[in-house]
């Protein structure tokens, strides 16, 4: 199992810097999400070119870190269709890249038909906007095989695929190999579903097994209300020796990438993770 952070939650911009840093916290590398670390590029269409992404690349190599997910997300269902043109035209760049980065795969949620936030919507669980996901999918994975590199896909409680049978379906749906699963335990669950989070772990690991590419580390504390407050990953309610054993019963080789610890939740998350794995 490898332990990886998401750049942007480290609070510093720059390669040089974010390589700093994780080689002081003892990663393994970074989930990039490259317009909100890189100097200059910004999410747009052709915001970022090859020799950028070749001199990350490099550097990464050469401080002994990886790159194991590429960041890309956008809101394939959002109602401005301009959006998600946009979206899917910086998803495609990274797609072209993600070789020259070292990393083959780029990764997006399955969004909401809410536009903004993404945030619960009652037509996000309808057939219809199911379908616009798999054709948007569907599409990447295409443009994707010509450059041999993956298209991730998340799931989450508020979004079109709401837990792990809508996304498992999608998936068969797409019908393409190239296909990850980013699987994020916390964004599965609400106030209605907390207490089965296990129960949906081990349903998520045997509906994917290994086509799951990361794993998103969370945490989170219930309020008085029953509502959740996510928290730095150790300082909540989920038992990490048990997720990382059923983890690593189906995916030794792990790629698990703490996301939104920041500050001063981070070393003592890596520490706590650490004595885990």
């Amino acid at each position: 199992m490898r332990l990886f952070i998401r750049a942007h939650d480290l609070g510093v911009t720059g390669a040089d810097k974010v390589l700093k840093e994780i080689d002081r916290l003892g990663l393994d590398g970074v989930q990039l999400v490259a317009y909100k670390v890189l100097p200059g590029v910004e999410y747009r269409p052709n915001a970022i070119d090859s020799k950028c992404a070749v001199q990350v690349a490099e550097a990464f190599a050469k401080a002994g870190k990886s790159i194991p997910l590429i960041g890309a997300y956008f809101n394939p269902v959002h109602p401005q269709e301009e959006k998600v043109e946009n979206g899917m035209a910086v998803f495609r760049d990274y797609l072209r890249l993600g070789q020259d980065f070292g990393c083959g795969v780029v990764g997006s949620e399955t969004g909401s038909c809410n536009g903004d936030p993404w945030i619960y919507h009652p037509k996000n669980r309808t057939e219809e906007s199911r379908s616009k996901v798999v054709e948007v999918f569907s599409e990447l994975c295409d443009y994707a095989q010509d450059f041999g590199v993956h298209v991730g896909m998340e799931g989450a409680f508020g979004h079109v695929c709401y837990d792990v049978k809508c996304l498992e379906r999608t998936v068969k749906d797409i019908g393409r190999s190239n296909i990850k699963i980013i699987f994020d335990l916390y964004n599965y669950l609400d106030r209605s579903n907390i207490e089965q989070r296990y129960d949906i772990l081990s349903e998520g690991l045997q509906a994917f097994g290994d086509r799951i590419c990361v794993f998103h580390l969370k945490d989170c504390r219930i309020a008085d209300d029953g509502s959740m407050i996510q928290c730095g990953v150790g300082r909540g309610i989920f038992d990490y020796t048990r997720i990382l054993s059923e983890i690593k019963k189906v995916c030794p080789n792990a790629n698990l990438v703490l996301e939104e610890t920041v500050g001063e939740d981070i070393p003592y998350s890596i520490a706590y993770l650490k004595e885990r794995i």
